[in-house]
């Protein structure tokens, strides 16, 4: 059994100095309603992707403070003696609902609620929005890239484009939406992602010649690789292949140059040694705009780095976690809501429909305040419960495979306006309900 480590510090310092001033306040106690949201999509964007779930189901499992991170809080004075003894009984005993793994969302889609007491539900703040607003950038760039690829696979290759940690998670979001591997194999330890690889320049160019590193790595890996064949000139690259591995050969790689133009020559190349059956890969700085403009060529397979990583232009979602409803001395829940200007929150427990029509696409994000909307046979209610009473009851909402499921029901419900990559308004809009309609 592996044991993770705890992730409990990771969380900014104002979470634990609130947590001391409640306690001493006597509000600690009071119970309290959290939502995860986004205010707004990144500029452009028709559509979020919601991933992470699953990591942050391990966070809140792992949320303990051990002898270790109490020895760090007391001796860097951090926090108090009573809030240190109430760290070290710590266990989150609330409720957590949210949106599936690989859901869509639009802006202040709660897609994930947390029912707990002050004291529980506060101190989970920073660890939740790292996890959702990193993968979830993630996740919408790489919706973006394997809808513009159609049915072309896309192998998802950036770990030296970012930390070593957020690869893996990096990763795993891909995968989520879309992708068909990764490169990254603590991914495929960690959370069965399918890898993949096979060689780059540096091969090429350990050997004497280009011939020589083609041999080698047919020897080894059989004539079913891709070869890579632009070190040095790609008309010639590609002939070398093919006289190296035969009109079987698996694949060549392409990593520079025009790839529209390149790609076509190689296709022709190919077909005329005969190697009709060899796909051509592309890499180099793919986004989604230059998958859309190779639609048209005669590409096999996409494999994107940098540009997926980062979440396209966008590394974060902009998620917010905002306290939206909390009892009163009189034990009744209200709603409360930040309104400072330009970062409005709404106030009251949100319960979300998805409104579509007879023939399945979706009209709108339903928002009910306080009461789940009432839909009709063609709606679905969108947020699942996940943890009850501190115990992780939806795993299955959070799974690897269930993700990807979600993602591709969710992503082939919407309207097409979603899909376009120009610059657009939310291709649904949220509507807030005061009461049932």
């Amino acid at each position: 059994m592996t044991i993770r480590p705890s992730t409990a510090l990771l969380t900014d310092h104002y979470e634990l100095t609130m947590l001391q001033a409640a306690l001493h306040s006597g509000a600690a106690s009071r119970q309290c309603v959290f939502e995860t949201f986004a205010r707004r999509l990144p500029s452009g964007r028709r559509y979020g992707v919601l991933a992470g779930v699953g990591r942050v189901l391990d966070a809140i499992e792992d949320f303990r403070f051990g002898d270790a991170e109490l020895a760090d809080l007391r001796d860097r004075e951090v926090v108090d003696q009573r809030t240190l003894d109430f760290l070290a009984d710590y266990r989150f005993d609330g409720d957590v609902w949210g949106y599936a793994e690989g859901e869509t969302y639009f802006p202040y889609s709660p897609v994930l609620v947390v029912e707990s007491d002050f004291a529980h539900g506060v101190i989970l703040e920073t660890v939740v929005l790292s996890i959702l607003n990193h993968d979830s950038a993630v996740a919408s760039a790489a919706s973006r890239m394997t809808g513009a690829a159609g049915t072309r696979p896309v192998i998802e290759m950036g770990s030296r484009r970012t930390h070593d940690g957020a690869a893996v998670a990096a990763a795993r979001a891909a995968y989520i939406a879309g992708f068909s591997s990764t490169s990254n194999l603590e991914a495929g330890r960690r959370y069965g992602v399918p890898t993949g690889g096979t060689a780059a320049h540096a091969f090429t160019l350990l050997h004497e010649s280009e011939r020589e590193a083609f041999e080698a790595q047919i020897a080894s890996l059989g004539t079913g690789t891709t070869l890579l064949v632009d070190t040095y000139d790609v008309t010639e690259g590609v002939s070398t292949a093919i006289e190296v591995g035969g009109t079987s050969l698996g694949g060549v790689r392409l990593d520079s140059g025009d790839l529209v133009v390149q790609a076509s020559e190689v296709r022709e190349q190919l077909d005329a040694l005969g190697a009709t059956e060899t796909k051509i890969v592309v890499t180099s700085d793919l986004d989604e705009y230059a998958i859309a403009a190779l639609a048209a060529a005669p590409v096999d397979t996409y494999g994107v780095g940098t540009r997926v990583v980062t979440g396209s232009g966008h590394p974060t979602a902009s998620m917010v976690y905002k306290l939206v409803a909390r009892e009163d001395d009189a034990g009744t829940m209200i709603g409360v809501a930040k309104k400072s200007k330009d970062k409005v929150s709404i106030g009251g427990r949100k319960y979300a429909l998805r409104r579509r029509n007879p023939l399945g696409v979706v009209e709108a994000e339903v928002l009910g305040i306080g009461e789940q909307p009432v839909g009709d046979a063609d709606d679905r209610d969108l947020l699942v419960r996940l943890v009850a009473d501190g115990e992780v009851v939806g795993r299955e909402h959070a799974t690897l495979e269930a993700g990807r499921a979600r993602h591709e029901a969710s992503v082939a419900e919407l309207p097409r306006s979603a899909h376009q990559l120009s610059q657009g308004q939310p291709a649904v809009e949220t509507i807030f309900l005061t009461e049932t309609p």
